[in-house]
């Protein structure tokens, strides 16, 4: 069995490596404008949005596996930037490229890929989280304008938003899963009011958005009025591999390393202690193997095969592992590991590990809870019996 990668994909590793080394200052500039700066490099040299059309601001190339692992290793080894996130690019854009209009495609996908604009996502509500077909934000068709009222909740980057994608009832006679519409509009439009919510890293990316008479074009509305359902779930499952990003969890596993070969203990490195040695090579070893299930969806999506397993394991597994990946790096840290908060004295990497920490403990809940993972995994993956439900009086 051959598993090199063959002539031309070692010249472009080299490629990719020249530009890292080129250009390792311009990635590591702070700030949201060189950050767009970079976003721009990157769709110009193909190392963002890199099968995206040209037509919609993409750099245009045609699919290949290798090259995308390629530009991720390196991306990682070198633990510089691999550009910009978020819902917009990381959810809405391949939903939109899947299932939106030529127009929204045309409108949309560019800006945001770009991050000129910034998206949130209007699901979760009160009563609707788990059950997220329960949700009740109501949007009525006056003239050519919907009307909307109601709530979102656990609303990520609303208050940083320029626009908003979001689920709303239509059709209010219909059953749960039916009658729902998915809607495109701006944050700027009158009748919206944000609250913030503090999370346990003591910051405010959370918030809950309450929708007053909001009126909405009624042609920003992605696929058939009712069948909102469908859109969901294509955005659900790119939220749920954003989640989970193999080579942001490469990154995180080299910046491990690096820590490990600094810090001491008894004048000794942490990476030659066996008992740390030890916890890194078995989460090493899950790392590795979930870069090998990346490959196999990626594999199955150019080839058009069938992965619903593969992918059904990849929220579950990754949270948890990226979880379990910076505690290691809070016990390596030893008692400044417990050092948390702006200007802390003796806080180390400006408190990155501890906020990722506790960041991941709520995503292991967000974006639907492990719990519910191992029942879609059991009961849709494997075939397996329904969880009984409680009879009720």
């Amino acid at each position: 069995m051959d598993l090199s990668y063959g002539q031309e994909h070692e010249a472009f590793r080299r490629e990719v490596v020249a530009f890292l080394r080129d250009h390792r200052e311009a990635g590591a500039r702070p700030g949201r404008p060189a950050a767009l700066e970079w976003q721009k490099l990157l769709i110009e040299r193909g190392y963002v949005g890199r099968t995206i059309p040209k037509a919609y601001g993409g750099y245009g190339a045609e699919p290949d596996i290798l090259k995308s692992r390629i530009i991720a290793e390196e991306f990682a080894r070198a633990q510089v930037s691999a550009g910009l996130g978020g819902q917009g690019i990381s959810m809405l854009i391949p939903t939109l490229l899947e299932v939106g209009s030529e127009d929204q495609k045309r409108e949309f996908i560019g800006p945001t890929l770009r991050g000129d604009v910034v998206w949130c996502q209007g699901y979760s509500e009160p009563g609707a989280g788990s059950d997220l077909a329960n949700l009740r934000t109501k949007a009525e068709l006056d003239g050519d304008e919907w009307v909307i009222n109601g709530q979102k909740i656990w609303t990520s980057t609303a208050h940083l938003a320029d626009w908003i994608f979001c689920l709303v009832r239509t059709e209010p006679d219909a059953p749960k899963h039916q009658g729902i519409s998915f809607l495109l509009f701006s944050m700027k439009t009158p009748g919206i009011e944000i609250r913030p919510l503090i999370d346990m890293t003591g910051g405010h990316s959370f918030n809950e958005v309450f929708f007053t008479d909001v009126r909405v074009p009624a042609g920003q509305i992605v696929g058939r009025r009712g069948e909102g359902w469908k859109v969901a779930n294509a955005i659900l499952r790119h939220e749920r591999g954003s989640l989970a990003d193999p080579n942001t969890m490469l990154s995180r596993l080299n910046a491990m390393k690096s820590l490990m070969k600094t810090e001491t203990i008894d004048g000794r490195r942490l990476i030659d202690d066996p008992v740390f040695r030890d916890r890194l090579m078995k989460i090493e070893g899950e790392v590795m193997a979930m870069r090998c299930n990346d490959l196999r969806l990626l594999s199955a999506a150019v080839n058009g095969q069938d992965a619903n397993l593969a992918g059904m394991i990849v929220k579950l597994q990754t949270t948890e592992l990226r979880h379990a990946l910076e505690g290691l790096a809070i016990d390596a840290m030893g008692e400044m590991g417990l050092v948390y908060g702006e200007g802390a004295p003796h806080l180390r990497d400006n408190g990155a590990w501890q906020w990722n920490y506790m960041f991941y403990l709520g995503l292991i809940i967000g974006g639907g809870t492990s719990q519910i993972q191992k029942n879609i995994i059991a009961e849709r993956g494997l075939g397996m019996p329904r969880e009984p439900k409680l009879a009720t009086a």
